[in-house]
């Protein structure tokens, strides 16, 4: 088999598992805000935001290098 689907395979089967033993509801307060939701859920949309903030980031200072070069 291919190394790669092998590798895909194991980090799904993974993300499977962490989704089972945390399907915990979790209350989330921000101010006046609160919401419920699973924590693997939440763990998943911060590591999303995370990426997303860090692609911006630097897209932002390759960019701004590239605009003073």
């Amino acid at each position: 088999m291919n190394f790669k689907l092998i590798f895909i395979l194991i980090l799904a089967c993974l993300a499977v598992i962490f989704i089972i033993q945390n399907v915990d509801i979790v209350e989330i307060r921000f101010l006046i805000w609160f919401i419920q939701m699973s924590r693997a859920l939440l763990m998943f949309l911060l590591v999303a935001i995370g990426i997303m903030i860090g692609w911006f980031l630097k897209s932002y200072f390759s960019h701004r290098k590239a605009k003073t070069s």
